[in-house]
């Protein structure tokens, strides 16, 4: 789909092209006008020169008048020419221009006195523009008509058009130039509160804000109000969701427990056949609501994240738990946490992520657990190491498997792990364990990209 930027600079550059070669044609044709116009203005004061100076011989016959202070009268087929045809005696006089050319002025007749202008071809073959004034004049024994006409190369009129097209030309082409420039700019300040609420729907995924701030252009406050009514119901939603699934979750566990109790009970008794059966299923039904209240807690993407986390008070408050536990209090736990360490999760989702992967390291620690954390500009990463048995090597690929527990001795589901993962799969986060040296299990969380401040 293409841009907006990109459609408007489309339409900008064909109407400012269609803009500007439209107002050069009527430019050129305006020139054209004119100076077709100061032709004839010109060749008219050449006929009436012409007509002040025409003198008869005393026989009557026209003499030649000296011909306007013009060059190309006096050049040979220069392209300014005069004629004065006598019809009464058959004379004809002509320019030294026309040289051995005699203009073929048309048969016709018009008013005397009344320039008539029309084009015919001239010497060379050449298109010319003519004026031609019928006079009469009182001449030795009677008054005569006389025909005046002076004629120009119609090139001079296409010259001057395109020369005056070809100087025009650079100014257009720096005006269309401006002209896009300022469409440009015209759409980059047009288009700044679209990039303002971009920035601000930014804010939001980053959890910096809840909805769009503004101030924003009244054109788009309506779109501004629907956003923030649909962020709104959406967080109301989710809300909602997770309180569903934690009340559903709470409310299954109160009976599964009852019926755990009664199946001791059965046991006590004797009968301890239907007694186990009982107790395995009530435990593989709470493990199941438990991972489900687990999933329901965890968010469906990072941008739907409460806010970001602050990540060295999480783990030490996590710790400090762990420590009150019968396993926790007889460990060393060794954090190296830099205090500055923000992360975009959720913090109810990263208090289950390192909560189960430090309980699953307090679990099977001898004696230590250290907890290292590190962030630069291209990510962060948090290493969980214990000092315990390890995992064989062929097993590593499964800790995360939903249920699996490798030593049935210890107390668990087998789910801490699986929400550990689960919970790294919507951050994007990797989760990579391995055997420590020289003994115990290192996992190692790492997310991608700077971490943004709160």
């Amino acid at each position: 789909m293409i841009s907006i930027r990109t459609r408007f600079i489309i339409v900008s550059l064909i109407s400012v092209t269609i803009a500007l070669s439209l107002a050069a044609w009527f430019l050129v044709a305006l020139f054209a006008d004119n100076y077709e116009k100061r032709i004839d203005t010109e060749l008219t004061g050449h006929i009436n020169r012409l007509a002040g100076s025409l003198q008869f011989a005393p026989d009557g016959a026209l003499r030649k008048p000296e011909s306007p202070a013009d060059n190309r009268f006096y050049k040979a087929y220069g392209g300014l020419y005069w004629q004065i045809d006598d019809p009464g005696r058959q004379a004809e006089l002509r320019s030294p221009s026309l040289f051995d050319y005699a203009l073929p002025l048309p048969d016709d007749s018009h008013p005397v006195g009344a320039i008539h202008r029309y084009h015919i071809k001239g010497p060379e073959g050449a298109d010319v523009i003519v004026q031609e004034r019928v006079l009469q004049v009182a001449a030795p024994g009677s008054a005569r008509l006389i025909r005046i006409a002076v004629a120009i190369d119609a090139s001079v009129l296409e010259d001057a058009k395109g020369s005056f097209a070809r100087a025009i030309i650079p100014y257009v082409a720096a005006l269309a130039v401006f002209l896009v420039a300022m469409s440009v700019v015209q759409l980059m300040i047009g288009l700044r509160p679209l990039s303002a609420i971009a920035r601000d729907l930014d804010d939001v995924r980053e959890r910096r804000s809840q909805t769009l701030p503004g101030p924003y252009p009244k054109e788009l406050s309506g779109l501004v109000a629907q956003l923030n009514r649909l962020l709104t119901a959406q967080a109301s939603a989710i809300d909602k969701a997770r309180s569903r699934a934690s009340d559903l979750a709470h409310g299954l566990k109160t009976p599964l427990t009852i019926l755990s109790n009664n199946a001791q009970t059965l046991h006590d008794r004797g009968e301890t056949e239907m007694a186990d059966e009982l107790d395995h299923l009530a435990s593989l039904m709470l493990a199941h609501v438990n991972h489900e209240l687990a999933r329901a807690r965890i968010a469906h993407s990072p941008e739907q994240r409460r806010s970001n986390v602050d990540a060295p008070k999480i783990i030490n408050d996590l710790i400090r738990t762990l420590k009150r536990t019968e396993a926790g209090e007889q460990l060393e736990w060794l954090t190296q946490v830099p205090q500055s360490l923000v992360l975009p999760i959720d913090p109810n989702d990263f208090r289950d992520l390192i909560g189960n992967l430090l309980e699953n390291a307090s679990k099977w620690a001898r004696g230590r657990v250290s907890v290292v954390a590190s962030q630069d500009d291209t990510g962060w990463r948090i290493i969980i190491a214990d000092d315990g048995p390890g995992v064989a090597e062929d097993q590593l690929s499964q800790l995360t498997t939903r249920g699996l527990r490798l030593d049935h001795q210890k107390p668990g589901t087998g789910l801490g792990l699986a929400i550990a993962q689960e919970i790294a799969s919507v951050y994007g986060l990797e989760l990579h364990f391995e055997n420590g040296a020289p003994d115990g299990l290192r996992v190692t969380v790492t997310g991608q990209g700077a971490a943004p401040a709160s």
